[in-house]
């Protein structure tokens, strides 16, 4: 039984995060991942104007004459929602838990996602595979969805972001989109994330709280990891145990960042503090860009 609470939550990110697509990101979704996959349809002869780059040499080789690949456009695309269900994500000391966030921002891709007529699937990870929902289309899908990330209990507390990705490869064989909501709180998955963004789309939502990047000078306080249980005392009497906090949090953002770097994998940084509309309209905006250079 679901708890009325999370009822009423879902219900409250439906109607916001519906309106925000609508207004919003409905057509800058489109443009950026509707059609970016191609698919093969047929060979056929080299017409003046053909484009060099599609000729079958081996066609061409067998039978003579110039042979072109013709490939048309993938009118529907799968989208994965990665969510990082450890025991660090049922942290929040503003606005929202990174988990309450997460559904939030998950939604607003899944009804951006079902308003194209794409497939929408959930994969909630630790440092195993908690849950599988396959892809789907219609808006109660989204909905099971935004409950799952909302309510769902899982079983162990760590992280392991190389083995969703790699059991997301497994079960979505033809190219999608994975977005993958984490705090990245884990070391180890570069090869992995490298992979994943070849044979597939992914994009990297990294959510923290304020109290991860900076603790400002309160005296002593205990501090719980939320995926280990260990506890500490940590000393912030002075400036020397803030700034080194905070130091040591910028050193763990730019390990992050250069990882995600080196796979080439697109990033939005998001905070449980600050609304999330404005950095995911900047990455639509920038890999607008991108891809109008591109082509």
């Amino acid at each position: 039984m679901i708890p009325r609470e999370i009822l009423q939550k879902v219900r409250r990110i439906e109607i916001t995060t519906r309106s925000i697509v609508r207004d919003t990101f409905a057509g800058r979704y489109e443009s950026i991942f509707k059609g970016r996959g191609m698919e093969f349809d047929e060979v056929r002869e080299y017409q003046p104007g053909d484009d060099i780059r599609t000729i079958d040499w081996n066609v061409t080789a067998r039978t003579g004459w110039l042979h072109v690949k013709k490939y048309v456009e993938e009118r529907e695309l799968t989208v994965l929602i990665v969510v990082d269900a450890s025991g660090s994500f049922d942290f929040g000391t503003k606005l929202r838990l990174k988990r309450e966030l997460a559904a939030e921002v998950g939604a607003v891709l899944a009804f951006a996602a079902i308003r194209n007529n794409d497939k929408v699937g959930l994969l909630i990870f630790t440092d195993e595979i908690e849950t599988f929902v396959p892809p789907r289309k219609g808006s109660k899908h989204v909905l099971r969805i935004i409950r799952e990330i909302l309510h769902f209990e899982p079983k162990s507390k760590g992280t392991n972001i190389s083995r969703a990705l790699e059991y997301a490869m497994r079960v979505i064989k033809r190219h999608s989109v994975m977005f993958c909501i984490s705090d990245f709180r884990d070391s180890g998955y570069e090869p992995a994330v490298t992979v994943a963004n070849r044979k597939h789309d992914v994009v990297a939502l990294t959510i923290v709280d304020p109290k991860e990047i900076e603790i400002p000078q309160v005296g002593l306080i205990e501090v719980e990891d939320g995926e280990t249980g260990e506890r500490t005392v940590l000393d912030f009497r002075g400036r020397k145990g803030a700034d080194a906090f905070r130091d040591a949090a910028a050193e763990v953002a730019q390990s992050r960042q250069a990882i995600l770097n080196r796979a080439k994998v697109d990033q939005i940084n998001l905070r449980t503090d600050t609304d999330y509309v404005e950095p995911l309209i900047k990455f639509f905006q920038e890999r607008q860009r991108r891809l109008k250079w591109r082509y």
